[in-house]
């Protein structure tokens, strides 16, 4: 092989390698804005967590906000709602599972594994029927003194669960914890 042929493979090899650089780049400009345009937006973002003064919640009655497009139910729960729910046995329930996203998957249902504090006041859970996403009544309605849908006669407890009717599943607790004493944030 002479040197010019030498010559000519080395700088083959290099519009080669030149070229599938330049060709590599151009497709990841082209690509990223259809890759970046699946990341939540700006106002997805904000909502993703919100904050929900409950100074204002007195024993004995229930806040709904929206989180999520969804509504959230979160009560002040009284003592005779607080002894109804810890007296329940857990083979009682159709759903034995808390559905707590602050514990894990296979936690229990009691009581104490539903409510966001130690006392056991505060309830925190999505306000979604889990049969087929109707929105139950509270004011300690249906047969259990917690929340009753309507549309296909779920009955749910003081403690969000399921006890009697079609839903499969006990109301779900989202991510909450307290911020102070006032503030409970969701997200």
């Amino acid at each position: 092989m002479s040197h010019a042929e030498d010559f000519d493979s080395d700088r083959r090899d290099f519009l080669y390698y030149a070229t599938a650089g330049v060709g590599t780049v151009l497709t990841g400009a082209a690509i990223w804005p259809l890759i970046d345009q699946m990341n939540p937006s700006a106002d997805v973002k904000a909502l993703s967590s919100i904050r929900v003064p409950i100074d204002g919640v007195e024993v004995g009655t229930q806040l709904t906000v929206k989180w999520r497009g969804k509504p959230v139910f979160i009560r002040r729960r009284d003592q005779d709602d607080i002894e109804r729910a810890r007296k329940t046995k857990i083979e009682d329930l159709p759903d034995p599972l808390a559905r707590n996203a602050n514990l894990p998957p296979d936690a229990p249902a009691t009581d104490e594994n539903r409510t966001l504090d130690e006392k056991g006041e505060w309830l925190v859970e999505m306000g979604v029927c889990t049969h087929l996403g109707c929105v139950p009544l509270g004011g300690k309605s249906g047969d259990f003194g917690g929340w009753f849908c309507p549309c296909h006669g779920s009955h749910y407890d003081s403690a969000g669960r399921i006890r009697k009717g079609p839903a499969p599943e006990n109301l779900p607790i989202p991510v909450a914890t307290f911020i102070d004493e006032n503030t409970i944030k969701l997200g």
